[in-house]
């Protein structure tokens, strides 16, 4: 195995899943500057997810449709005057 390819900063992590309200913790070395505190009374770095193995339909079964248009059509009207031609 290669030596010093894998980061070194792995700690206990908490991924909360916001379609399911549900959360894990984890090791990651994964950035995050908000923190969680977990049911074990301490306090771990959270990293927000729209979607994981606890809501994506492969793993649970059921389907379930995620609501983005919303987000899209926000961007496109954040972004849509970079997008015309000045005249």
């Amino acid at each position: 195995m290669k030596k010093e390819i894998h980061p070194k900063e792995y700690r206990k992590v908490v991924f909360k899943d916001f379609s399911v309200n549900e959360s894990f913790l984890s090791s990651s070395c994964a950035p995050s500057n908000e923190t969680i505190v977990w049911e074990d009374g301490n306090t771990y770095p959270v990293i927000k997810l729209e979607i994981s193995s606890r809501s994506h339909p492969f793993f649970t079964g059921k389907m379930k449709f995620v609501d983005t248009a919303g987000r899209i059509d926000k961007f496109n009207k954040k972004f849509a005057k970079f997008s015309k031609p000045k005249a």
